[in-house]
């Protein structure tokens, strides 16, 4: 069923903030709360986190949170804020692309113009073969096509966090992510995420070997933006740490009013 020209023009504002050199900035949300807050900030973009959406329903991350929860929190937010929504949509709910096709169809159906697609193993070890995320991938851009919708892909590897991380050797992540950013590409994505890479020649050979916008993560061993942005990143994410931030300080804040 086609979406609407006003999601699709939010899909394409989308994609044009992904500049290389001129990142743009996701400040993660959660719930619709949150993302009226970071809107009021003067977001860009709304960007959903996967572990900080299920903490605060007091769920883990890996696809613990129910789909149908991630959809209703997902619709409450493009109700609340007149911004593009990507949604982590982590392993698609699913392990057969047919199935992960029907999940972000249903995430388009509600307004969602973009998503985060993770290759890892969700409840398993390693990370899927390239021909089965790819198989996924072009299932995503061909539901995505017939609504309609320029949606953005947003292909993430777990060769430096979590999967990858406990299984690759150290010396051949590098070159098993770039394998994959050119076989995601070809299968349809719109960018290429590399979450726990903080080693700036190998941010920078990232960017220089795909088309795709790259995105970061931010964390503590992260370079500053200014510094990732000479490096070639398109898009800045911070993942769960606005929530943890906000759980913390909401624990500070209790703790005072309880000590008087």
């Amino acid at each position: 069923m086609p979406q609407s020209s006003d999601q699709q023009a939010r899909a394409r504002a989308f994609h044009a903030l992904h500049v290389s050199g001129d990142p743009v900035i996701l400040f993660n949300v959660w719930d619709a709360g949150s993302a009226k807050a970071v809107a009021d900030a003067g977001a860009k973009a709304i960007a959903t986190g996967s572990a900080s959406v299920a903490g605060a329903r007091g769920y883990t991350d890996a696809e613990s949170l129910p789909m149908e929860q991630a959809l209703n929190n997902a619709m409450r937010i493009v109700d609340s804020v007149d911004l593009p929504l990507t949604v982590d949509f982590e392993g698609g709910y699913a392990v057969d692309p047919k199935l992960v096709a029907v999940h972000a169809q249903a995430m388009i159906e509600i307004g969602v113009i973009g998503i985060n697609f993770e290759d890892q193993v969700i409840g398993g070890a390693g990370l899927h073969p390239v021909a089965l995320q790819t198989e996924r991938i072009a299932a995503i851009r061909a539901v995505a096509d017939k609504a309609g919708v320029d949606f953005f892909i947003n292909a993430r590897t777990d060769v430096w966090l979590g999967a990858g991380r406990k299984t690759l050797a150290e010396g051949d992540r590098l070159g098993i992510a770039l394998e994959r950013a050119k076989a995601y590409a070809e299968a349809g994505a719109s960018g290429f995420f590399i979450p726990g890479l903080a080693d700036e020649t190998e941010i920078a050979a990232v960017c220089e070997a795909t088309a795709l916008p790259v995105n970061a993560m931010m964390f503590d061993a992260m370079p500053p933006t200014a510094r990732l942005a000479e490096l070639g990143i398109a898009r800045i994410s911070y993942g769960p740490g606005p929530w943890r931030e906000a759980m913390a300080s909401l624990t500070a804040a209790a703790r005072a009013a309880f000590e008087g």
